[in-house]
């Protein structure tokens, strides 16, 4: 882990604080993204997880943004007691 004071990089100050209001700021070259400054507390969270955990926790916020996908695409509602009916539960 390393450290870089803001007041000595103006340059990077604004995306700074971006990060510290909840947004991720991408650091590119050729239009390729190489980096990110994220907020804090989501680099405090992956920093003391295996390279393991952090496969399973990246697995798991796909499905959950295929969840919400699902979720929001329209149709019609299909009631719990005729999904337990049709399963045989």
């Amino acid at each position: 882990m390393s450290e870089l004071p803001v007041e000595g990089t103006p340059g990077v100050a604004g995306a700074a604080r971006d990060a510290a209001r909840g947004h991720v700021v991408y650091l590119t070259e050729h239009g390729e993204r190489l980096a990110a400054i994220v907020p804090a507390e989501f680099a405090e969270a992956l920093e003391g997880m295996s390279e393991q955990d952090a496969r399973e926790l990246l697995e798991d916020l796909a499905d959950a943004a295929a969840a919400r996908e699902a979720l929001a695409e329209p149709g019609e509602s299909v009631p719990w007691e005729q999904v337990r009916a049709e399963a045989g539960l």
